[in-house]
């Protein structure tokens, strides 16, 4: 019995570390149908879209098709969602490109081996955080800061990509540069190139507002057909544009086309390591790791809870882990779960991980087939693809929503947002967390604390100043609503002490309410010993009520409960109760609101 329980927590644990054996045994043909049909929409979908992120992380473009193949197949074998696409996404490209410009690499060789190394850094710490199960350090990233982080990103990309609209030359990689870099180059605008442009982002606007509406209302299409066709609306404004370029050979217009692509399998290989470009590039892929997870995670949880699903967050860390390193070792770069195609794909009816895979297969044809077709691709409409993309992704109603809720998380955001467009991705996100983590101790520096009464007819106490309630001279309760640390200890003394001096010749009790309170530090603990020190020697005694499991366990841990003057209660009603019946004071008139 005992071999047999070992042997079933064995597989159990297997399949925990290879969700494909969990899966994998219940693959039916209905799947197969659904995952293929996904796997058809989303490889004709990620051709453009890896081509347009290769080029906005300043790579050739056949490494957006190397970063979306061996990436997919490890993610299936790995992954705990059913739905989520993995491959190049345009916040890692970014920062991806932001990693690499300062380095100075003389020929592209070696800015795509630097590539290929941030990739493989990244997916190291990915699976080193996976095996130590330290996803809960995505949670240092507060959601207002991952949101201003990704709208000045999309803002950021949005003005890099001018540039090939305008088909012009410039540089810079903060807003400002970039700007001003595009204007001194206006006087070259290239006509041809900033037509087709003009024309790719109109068409792309279109589809994304209104070719799905048009194809329901006009042409009788069913509306989830009609919302797919509409999300592969790229690949249209790539064929047509390089039909255009092709006949009417406008590169001899100055029109800048992708070129030539080499065609066959992704090169297979450890990247060249050099320990310097390690040094410089580990920052970066920290970064890197933890937005691309927290991105990936986002999505992963949104697209299964549609389907009653779960996803684990920490084999989450190890599945991306091992997709960067399989886009390191086939010429690739950072990669993580993207948004819109995993949208695509849970729309198009994926049912298990194996839709990657299959999608995988199609982008190796496509490598292997049909990349003598891209030669006559405009750069133009790859930067429109771009920008219709990471539009959708800014959003900068979250400065006027979280100025009315919190200044604080105002001020994250707008840190944020200001220093990723003004210096730099790196900083601007590195910022962010800064601001929210001192804010965070500003404010749990202040802890509210609440004199509480009771509520007449009621077992519940609530605050005096806003509720009429019962109190009693002899006694005073403060509810403290916060964990005690370092930082609030000295704070919470003052308070206790302004209070106590407001009837010190009344009071002879004082009750502190811990119901709010999680933890209690070793700061802490000195402070409510010289507390009870303090009010020992005015001849007040002092009590706890409502003490938690986990903090009661610390408090017996020490020599405090021995020193305390008085007692503790299970619940402030019956601390209420017991001293009232002791106090010599009639109980108090209800407190006016």
């Amino acid at each position: 019995m005992n071999m047999l329980s070992e042997s079933l927590g064995k597989s159990e644990r297997l399949q925990r570390s290879l969700p494909v054996l969990d899966w994998g045994r219940r693959y039916d043909r209905d799947q197969l149908s659904g995952d293929l049909t996904a796997a058809l929409i989303v490889t004709i979908m990620l051709i453009p879209q890896s081509l347009a992120y290769a080029l906005l992380a300043g790579l050739p473009a056949e490494v957006g098709l190397y970063a979306s193949i061996l990436p997919l197949v490890f993610y299936a074998l790995f992954g705990t969602s059913r739905a989520l696409a993995v491959g190049p996404v345009a916040v890692v490209s970014l920062m991806t490109a932001s990693a690499l410009a300062p380095l100075e690499l003389q020929t592209l060789s070696e800015y795509t081996t630097a590539a290929a190394v941030l990739a493989l850094l990244s997916g190291l710490i990915l699976l080193g955080m996976g095996i130590l199960r330290l996803g809960v350090v995505a949670n240092f990233l507060s959601h207002p800061v991952i949101a201003g982080f990704i709208t000045a990103s999309g803002i950021l990309i949005a003005a890099s990509q001018l540039k090939h609209i305008l088909g012009v030359t410039a540089h810079g990689h903060t807003l400002p540069e970039v700007l001003t870099s595009i204007w001194h180059e206006l006087p070259n605008l290239n006509w041809p190139t900033l037509i087709i442009g003009v024309a790719a982002l109109s068409f792309l606007f279109w589809v994304r507002k209104g070719m799905a509406r048009v194809l329901v209302s006009k042409l009788g299409f069913e509306p989830g057909l009609a919302a797919t066709i509409a999300r592969v609306g790229p690949v249209f404004a790539i064929v047509g544009t390089t039909l255009v370029t092709w006949l009417l050979n406008l590169p001899g217009a100055g029109v800048k086309v992708v070129g030539e692509v080499p065609t066959g399998l992704p090169p297979l290989g450890l990247p060249t390591i050099d320990f310097a470009l390690l040094g410089a590039l580990v920052g970066p892929a920290v970064l890197i790791s933890v937005i691309g997870y927290v991105e990936s995670v986002s999505v992963a949880q949104t697209l299964a809870a549609k389907r009653k699903q779960r996803i684990e967050p920490n084999q989450e860390l190890i599945a991306l882990g091992a997709s960067n390193v399989s886009s390191a070792l086939s010429g690739g770069y950072p990669v993580t779960g993207g948004f819109a195609r995993s949208v695509v794909n849970f729309d198009a009816g994926a049912r298990t991980p194996a839709a990657g895979a299959f999608t995988a297969v199609g982008l190796l044809l496509a490598a292997l087939t049909l990349t003598p077709l891209l030669y006559f691709l405009p750069k133009a409409t790859l930067a429109a693809t771009i920008i219709v993309a990471v539009l959708s992704l800014v959003d900068l109603s979250i400065l006027t929503r979280s100025w009315g809720y919190s200044r604080a998380d105002f001020l994250a955001v707008l840190t944020t947002i200001m220093l990723t467009l003004l210096v730099g991705v790196e900083v601007g996100v590195a910022a962010g967390v800064g601001v929210s983590l001192l804010l965070f101790i500003w404010k749990t520096s202040r802890p509210h604390v609440a004199e509480v009464g009771l509520v007449p007819g009621s077992q519940h106490f609530r605050n005096i100043n806003r509720h009429k309630v019962l109190t009693d001279p002899s006694f005073v309760t403060l509810r403290i609503d916060e964990s005690l640390y370092f930082a609030n200890a000295r704070r919470m003394e003052d308070l206790i002490q302004a209070r106590v001096l407001q009837n010190r010749d009344e009071l002879k009790h004082v009750i502190l309410m811990f119901s709010a309170v999680n933890e209690v530090d070793f700061s802490a603990l000195e402070s409510l010993e010289a507390i009870n020190q303090r009010l020992k020697d005015m001849g007040i005694t002092m009590h706890l009520s409502e003490v938690k499991g986990p903090v009661m366990d610390r408090l017996i841990r020490s020599h405090f409960l021995e020193e305390m003057t008085g007692q503790i209660f299970l619940s402030q009603y019956e601390a209420f109760e017991r001293l009232k019946r002791v106090s010599k004071e009639q109980i108090a008139e209800p407190s006016a609101a």
